[in-house]
């Protein structure tokens, strides 16, 4: 590998870490914003959708600015749209600290995909295997984000937390310099590869993507509300720094980890299955327990269930589909984030309408039981479905 490719790999993965801590800090600064703006739980929701919203046309634009400039390029100007969301997030004002996470979600939504790209087209043959070391690292980020933000804000204001974090972001942005002209594009014969029949035209594409839109509802709900949630439980934690939250996304991280041993055991359906009951029992143990030990336990199991089921349902459209069809996979991507946006959303106005987040948190079940009953219909479905198309056949958009 090339020096200069070994330097901006280096540089991907850190910022991929970094975007992890970025992504996830909504969630762990909500009981913060709750304090310094006095807002209850619908007010408080308003965070998630401008967030998510951000990171919807950060994804198209990635697409988009990635042809014109080069993904290197996009994940630049997502790094600087992230690093400004994050240091306008201590402006006083409500209403602009809203505008502060829509940017930081436009810099997410250009920045996560484009290094996607860049590892994949720099990874030559071994791309499973450097796209689970990068998304390590965005677990890794994502695991220490309630620690750093508990260490460095207070109880009414976000301290240096945004501050230590945009600093870096920064930094790593501006590296990306000049490795801006450097190529990571395929081959322009690879490049020109055509799909004979359009993706989204079928039925069983969609319903992947709808799969994908309440999976990721899921993820983000739980992720977004688990640290709010944890503060109405009574009880404290085993050991002070050992939140829920933490162990979420802990056993997230060493759930993806298991997962490679558990697939040559198990067929992809029965993984997927297996992982959603798992989140079932979880999310039951969360809603009924009356202290925050028992709840850690619903976020242990909720944390591994969970954790391969994005990437299993993303490998079924690659599977179905073929190999290059991941290029096209934008709607896939984008019916997450929308997903993501209306369940954290609503969970903050079932919330504030009922009095009980308690009562908000039941999104959570019910989207889980919809997975089960949309993952027996995908199952019977790509049992019946063609075999993937060639790679000489495969649209390359």
């Amino acid at each position: 590998m090339p020096r200069e490719h070994r330097y901006l790999k280096i540089l991907l993965h850190i910022l991929y870490f970094l975007s992890g801590i970025a992504t996830v800090l909504i969630g762990q600064v909500l009981p913060i914003m709750a304090k310094r703006f006095e807002l209850n739980d619908l007010q408080l929701s308003d965070f998630f959708p401008a967030q998510f919203a951000g990171s919807i046309l950060g994804t198209v634009g990635a697409s988009r600015f990635g042809r014109r400039s080069g993904h290197i390029g996009a994940a630049f100007l997502g790094g600087l749209l992230m690093a400004t969301g994050l240091a306008m997030m201590n402006v006083g004002s409500f209403y602009l600290c809203l505008l502060a996470f829509f940017v930081n979600g436009l810099g997410i939504g250009l920045t996560l995909p484009s290094i996607n790209l860049v590892i994949l087209e720099l990874s030559g043959e071994r791309t499973a295997a450097a796209l689970s070391l990068l998304n390590f690292c965005w677990g890794a980020g994502a695991i220490l984000s309630k620690p750093f933000v508990d260490t460095f804000s207070g109880n009414d204001h976000l301290g240096l937390t945004t501050w230590l974090l945009a600093a870096p972001v920064l930094i790593l942005s501006l590296a990306l310099i000049p490795s801006l002209s450097v190529n990571t594009h395929p081959p322009a014969a690879e490049e020109a590869i055509r799909d004979r029949v359009p993706i989204w035209t079928t039925s069983l594409a969609w319903m992947i993507a709808l799969f994908n839109f309440i999976h990721v509802g899921f993820e983000s709900g739980i992720g977004g509300w688990l640290t709010t949630y944890t503060g109405r439980v009574d009880g404290a934690p085993l050991l002070p720094w050992l939140s829920p939250t933490l162990l979420y996304f802990s056993f997230f991280v060493i759930g993806r980890g298991v997962a490679p041993g558990l697939f040559r055991v198990f067929s992809e359906n029965v993984m997927l299955i297996l992982g959603l009951l798992i989140v079932l029992v979880g999310m039951l143990i969360i809603l009924a327990a009356p202290n925050v030990p028992l709840l850690s336990v619903g976020a242990v199991l909720s944390g591994i269930g969970t954790s391969w089921i994005f990437p299993t349902n993303v490998a079924r459209f690659s599977r179905v589909f073929g190999a290059t069809a991941s290029r096209r996979a934008t709607p896939l991507f984008i019916a997450g984030t929308i997903g993501a946006a209306l369940s954290t959303r609503l969970i903050g106005y079932i919330s504030e309408r009922s009095g009980s987040l308690h009562s908000g948190m039941y999104v959570l079940i019910i989207s889980i039981v919809l997975l089960i009953v949309l993952q027996i219909a995908l199952a019977l479905r790509t049992k019946k479905a063609p075999k993937p198309m060639s790679s000489g056949a495969v649209n390359g958009n």
